[in-house]
């Protein structure tokens, strides 16, 4: 066929157009991550050359990148990214197909690169071992193989038709007139091209099922550990020492406070793992190591087993801006981590508990904050009177009361490791954030919200306030840079709980106002009115709302 030559008679090579081209190195790419996927859900789901580059992106995005994003998309931040990577993947797909119009080379440059850019994403993730490499050698094979079957076919199926020569009639010779023969019905000719076509058509809708039912067939597969089943299969924590029950006054939500108690499909969510690991209870064990006496390892039995206690905790987040909402609070069940840690014995000289997550993440937390029992720091397996969520740590995850997140709250814990600073830093510290980070006294306007409209006269402005460990003791509040009056609390349920406040002002006439807060906790100690960022230790700053009244 001649869609299938090379330059014969100074004409050029066929060319696929720019359509089908572009189509061609899409379904490429689609073959290529679903059998990536596919491959990662034997070897671990982390190989994934899709969710590899996404965790990678993560790990080396500098710190005010990820400060954007959290205050920009919140817990969204993930699937912004992925969506964004969609997209750009897409791009190259397309672009690889248009300058392949006439032979695969640029394509298959394209596929080689990013499946070495996947690999060496591969090789940087600490939950995955040496076999995880399949996976992007998967994707590479399955890519470079449906791209040129594809681009072959789409060849062999008709050229561009901008480039389709001019065909000269056929010279004609006389000829000697001949008896008319019986008329036959017309038919439609089937041109090679035709047929070529639509084996084109047929074999692209293939590819698509195909990589369909791949990527699936790895969500499935992955998903077989069925985490979830695990966890509803926990059934009730039996608590042997009970959170004390919430007082009534313990909010002001009909002012527009939160509820005291955060339910856990609304308690916020922080974290740099693409995808929630996926750990039956079955198959968790914790190990505690390093500078210690005894070296231990437990499963999920033996935590369940022991007495459980119940503790109504507030955790924030350490990238939580002034008035921002990465802030919850829940009765978390568990065990003492001071007690289990005695159990162990540390060692002299140990700095830190070093925790790592099921996905490889780590954290450090001072020594003397998980050893002090009046603090009260736990392994919780329970949140607000049932199992874990998978998003928020199930099996197992670290609760330290009066400590940001980042060092002290592990989700998906499996490895507790005594050992000093200087010999292990934890993810964020490698990143520029601090070493010790106690929570800031803090307090933020929930009602009004800002730039809303009010009605004149009496308004109730309300909101919440924090200091862990400390506990508030007052707030007050200050109507368009006026003099600080005093809020009126709600019950106080617990020095490491969040506290509501609310107070009333007058609004004599309309126009804009600003009102601002400030708490201060039980040491005495009054919320600084001095501006700083959340890196490296915790935003600082009076919360301040504008407002109209009319």
């Amino acid at each position: 066929m001649g869609g299938m030559s090379d330059v014969t008679g100074g004409r050029r090579p066929p060319r696929i157009s720019a359509p089908v081209s572009g189509l061609v190195g899409v379904l490429a790419l689609a073959v290529a991550l679903a059998a990536g996927h596919l491959t990662a859900a034997f070897v671990g789901i982390g190989a994934s050359p899709y969710l590899a580059v996404g965790s990678a992106a993560i790990d080396l995005a500098p710190t005010w990148l990820k400060d954007w994003a959290v205050r920009s998309f919140g817990s969204y931040d993930k699937l912004v990214l992925l969506s964004g990577m969609a997209v750009v993947l897409v791009s190259l797909a397309v672009t690889a197909g248009l300058l392949s119009r006439r032979r695969p080379l640029a394509a298959t440059i394209v596929i080689v690169g990013l499946g070495v850019l996947a690999g060496v994403a591969v090789l940087t993730r600490p939950d995955v071992g040496r076999l995880a490499l399949l996976a992007p050698v998967a994707a590479v094979a399955a890519g470079l193989g449906t791209f040129h079957w594809l681009h072959a076919l789409a060849l062999r199926g008709g050229t561009d038709p901008h480039e389709r020569p001019t065909e000269q009639a056929a010279p004609t010779t006389p000829t000697t007139p001949t008896t008319p023969t019986t008329p036959t019905t017309p038919t439609t000719p089937t041109t090679p091209a035709c047929t070529d076509r639509r084996r084109f058509l047929t074999a692209a809708g293939g590819v698509a099922a195909g990589a369909g039912l791949a990527g699936l067939g790895g969500v499935l597969i992955a998903g077989g550990k069925d985490a979830a089943g695990s966890r509803a299969g926990v059934g009730e924590l039996a608590v042997a020492r009970p959170a004390p029950p919430v007082p009534p006054g313990a909010d002001f939500a009909a002012s527009g406070t939160p509820s005291f108690l955060t339910g856990n499909e609304a308690f916020y969510r922080i974290d740099t793992a693409l995808v929630v690991p996926q750990v039956r209870a079955q198959d968790w064990t914790l190990r505690v190591h390093g500078m210690v006496e005894r070296e231990l390892t437990l499963d999920y039995a033996d935590i369940r087993s022991r007495p459980l206690v119940e503790r109504t905790i507030t955790l924030c987040c350490v990238s939580n801006e002034v008035g921002g909402p990465y802030v919850s609070t829940a009765n978390f069940i568990g065990i003492d981590l001071a007690d289990l840690l005695a159990e162990a014995g540390i060692a002299p000289g140990a700095e830190q508990l070093f925790s790592t997550s099921a996905d490889g993440w780590t954290c450090g937390t001072p020594v003397e904050a998980v050893t002090d029992g009046s603090r009260g720091a736990m392994l919780a397996i329970g949140m607000n009177g049932e199992p874990l969520p998978l998003e928020h740590g199930f099996p197992a995850r670290l609760v330290v009361p009066g400590l940001y997140g980042y060092v002290s709250a592990t989700k998906w814990v499996t490895d507790l490791e005594l050992t000093t600073w200087q010999a292990r830093r934890a993810y964020w510290l490698e990143r520029g954030w601090a070493r010790r980070a106690p929570v800031k006294t803090q307090s933020r306007i929930d009602s009004p919200k800002a730039s809303a409209t009010v009605p004149t006269g009496t308004i109730t402005v309300a909101g919440t306030a924090w200091a862990q460990s400390r506990g508030i003791a007052k707030v007050e509040v200050r109507l368009d840079g006026g003099p600080w009056r005093t809020a009126e609390l709600s019950a106080d349920v617990s020095d490491d709980a969040w506290r509501m406040w609310r107070i009333e002002l007058e609004l004599p006439r309309p126009g804009e106002y600003s009102v601002a807060c400030r708490a201060t906790d039980k040491s005495g100690y009054p919320q600084t009115g001095e501006r700083a960022p959340v890196v490296p230790d915790g935003a600082t700053g009076w919360h301040t709302v504008r407002f109209t009244a009319r």
